[in-house]
């Protein structure tokens, strides 16, 4: 649906480690994607595509261990996505791409 394919979208623009990506990383911590897609997560549980593709997405903009790197782990925790992806290991046990996306 929407949600997944949006993740997906967003996940793909960010990916990278060089400054452009680390700057895609940046704006689309900024704009809310982690916030976006931890709702997203809430909202379609039930959804293993949805899950996924949201887990990959905030590992994607928060990967670098510089400090922006950090905020954008720190702001991804307190929007929740630790206990989402978390609830979406065990609502989807069976299903690799969550399992392995999440962890």
């Amino acid at each position: 649906g929407v949600q997944e394919k949006t993740c997906a979208a967003i996940g793909i623009i960010c990916y990278g480690t060089d400054a452009a990506g680390l700057q895609r990383k940046r704006r689309a911590a900024e704009a809310g994607a982690l916030e976006a897609a931890v709702q997203a997560m809430g909202e379609h549980g039930a959804h293993a595509g949805v899950q996924e593709k949201t887990c990959a997405a905030i590992g994607i903009i928060c990967y670098g261990t510089d400090a922006a790197g950090l905020q954008r782990k720190r702001r991804a925790a307190e929007a929740g996505a630790l206990e989402a992806a978390v609830q979406a290991m065990g609502e989807h046990g069976a299903h690799a791409g969550v399992q392995e996306k999440t962890c």
